[in-house]
């Protein structure tokens, strides 16, 4: 398997570390060089984090947030056949929000989007499990 995403991909280098944990007799290959050697490719078309405000008290302050992991990927074979079409995945999580503290609020939000971001990848190694040759 070929996995092609950006270098600076946290998702990709997670779903590469996780793939070549597993065991069995899967290679994941990440050097463009070893392209026309991979079976199938994995292409992450997309990665995006967002912070969305969704509640604010009575004097406008905001009190809630909603932090969004998206990604959009597809898998096909060397002949260019798509295993998986493009498909989009989401994840998110409701965070309340206070500014006096403010750096334990950016912690949280750091720890949440690395949960989701496990969560993501948990999501793609099941639908690359059951993606079969057609």
């Amino acid at each position: 398997l070929y996995i092609q995403a950006a270098g600076g991909s946290h998702l990709g280098r997670e779903l590469e570390l996780t793939l070549k944990g597993a065991g069995g007799n899967l290679t994941v290959l990440r050097d463009p060089a070893d392209l026309p050697k991979a079976e199938a490719v994995f292409e992450l078309l997309s990665e995006q984090r967002e912070r969305v405000v969704v509640g604010y008290n009575a004097s406008g302050q905001v009190r809630e947030l909603q932090l969004r992991l998206r990604i959009r990927f597809r898998l096909r074979n060397q002949q260019g056949a798509e295993l998986i079409p493009p498909t989009e995945l989401l994840q998110q999580r409701d965070v309340s929000y206070n500014e006096s503290i403010a750096l334990a609020k950016e912690a949280e939000e750091a720890l949440l989007y690395r949960n989701m971001q496990t969560d993501l990848v948990q999501q793609l190694l099941r639908r690359l499990a059951a993606a079969r040759p057609q």
